[in-house]
């Protein structure tokens, strides 16, 4: 087996830090780039707001969001990430399982790496695992979650 690509979807949460390990191990063991992907709610996908916001500030708040996350995966990268060889970011906005199906596509990886739960965790499987399990091409690692 060979793995020269591996695709981790984190949504920075404590959960999903627990897949850096097996990223880490993974990555120098193939000497595989490293992909890792954080995906932003589409904010214009909610329908009726509470409140009255024009599209200027949601397009404010998005651009906030998405330099946060920028920031994020650059202290990820640099802090825990040292022995991969290449690693790259990416930030989508969309349907999380989309966007990382998607991402995982387009980069033509090998390996997809992601915990059993993110954030939100409160089910023995999350939704986004599910559907990457469910809809991926490629293999798909899960690291389950401590209760």
């Amino acid at each position: 087996m060979e793995i020269k690509k591996l695709l981790w979807a984190t949504d920075f949460s404590e959960n999903a830090g627990l897949a850096l390990p097996y990223v880490n191990s993974l990555s120098e063991k193939y000497g595989s780039e490293v992909h890792v992907i954080y995906v932003l709610e589409a904010w214009g996908d909610f329908g009726a707001w509470y409140g009255d916001y024009d599209q200027d500030e949601i397009e404010k708040i998005q651009v906030w969001a998405r330099e946060k996350a920028e920031a994020r995966l650059s202290r990820v990268c640099e802090e825990h990430l040292k022995g991969c060889r290449l690693y790259i970011r990416h930030i989508a906005v969309g349907d999380p399982a989309e966007e990382i199906l998607k991402t995982a596509g387009q980069e033509k990886v090998d390996l997809l790496v992601l915990t059993t739960h993110g954030e939100k965790g409160r089910f023995h499987f999350g939704s986004v695992a599910d559907q990457v399990v469910k809809h991926s091409s490629v293999p798909v690692i899960t690291i389950p979650i401590k209760k």
